[in-house]
């Protein structure tokens, strides 16, 4: 018996969410929490962690899933290597769908740094305005240089006061495009741009923008996981999860 865990929260999720229910194929689909207002789907959602490995191994029986698809965010590193944790204890198929990440082209003028703490050191010690398109996980990180003033992109609005001195909030969703994310930079002035090397086409226009400008870029670099198998293509998540043999169910 097949039934497949979707870790979401991502555009390649979503795809793989709609190709699922239109083929009325017996899946679950998990979002971590963090939005107020996640993107509806199409197949039965849970919201919320597991509680660690264990949880997550206990849940995978309970819930006789057969095989998980890990599309979380790129930089969602902890529950990743849980995933890989659990199903290797759980005996479950597992494969990440996830997308490329950027690459730098020759008129691009990013520094790429290993975390967020390298991003905060290379911002400069003069005042300047800088696009924090890092969503809000991070974001305390940067009161170590208040100098600067912040643009931040969020999904929702702050239930709490930010830890930057000196910032403007836009809420928006993506995807962007090139023009809106120009017109914003200009707009506020934005001198620098720091992004996480998320990949993917709905988060890239900061970046055409960011080029356009000739502004720098801080580019964090993914965080490591253990190997997994990993596509790019959702062609070629579903192969796999038709030519990958599913483990025996045990939900009552």
């Amino acid at each position: 018996m097949t039934r497949i865990l979707v870790l979401g929260g991502t555009t390649e999720a979503s795809k793989l969410a709609r190709v699922l229910a239109e083929a009325e194929i017996d899946a679950v689909f998990s979002y971590a929490g963090r939005t107020a207002q996640p993107v509806q789907q199409p197949l039965p959602v849970r919201v919320g962690g597991f509680g660690g490995t264990a949880g997550l191994v206990e849940y995978l029986a309970e819930d006789g899933i057969s095989h998980v698809v890990d599309a979380t965010h790129p930089f969602a590193a902890q529950m990743s290597r849980n995933v890989v944790e659990a199903c290797a204890q759980a005996g479950v198929p597992l494969c990440a769908f996830e997308r490329p990440p950027w690459q730098a082209g020759p008129e691009d003028a990013w520094l790429q740094v290993a975390n967020i703490e390298a991003a905060v050191a290379a911002l400069p010690d003069a005042p300047a305005r800088v696009f924090l398109a890092i969503g809000k996980q991070n974001l305390a990180a940067f009161a170590a240089k208040p100098q600067h003033h912040y643009l931040l992109r969020l999904v929702d609005a702050p239930e709490a006061d930010l830890p930057l001195p000196d910032c403007s909030v836009e809420i928006a969703r993506g995807p962007f495009d090139e023009a809106g994310d120009l017109a914003l930079m200009q707009h506020y002035g934005i001198t620098h741009v720091v992004s996480k090397n998320a990949g993917g086409r709905g988060a890239s226009a900061k970046l055409a923008a960011a080029r356009s400008l000739g502004l720098p870029v801080v580019m964090i670099d993914r965080p490591r996981v253990p190997p997994r198998t990993t596509y790019g293509d959702l062609a070629e998540v579903m192969g796999w999860l038709f030519h990958t043999p599913a483990q025996p169910s045990s939900r009552a």
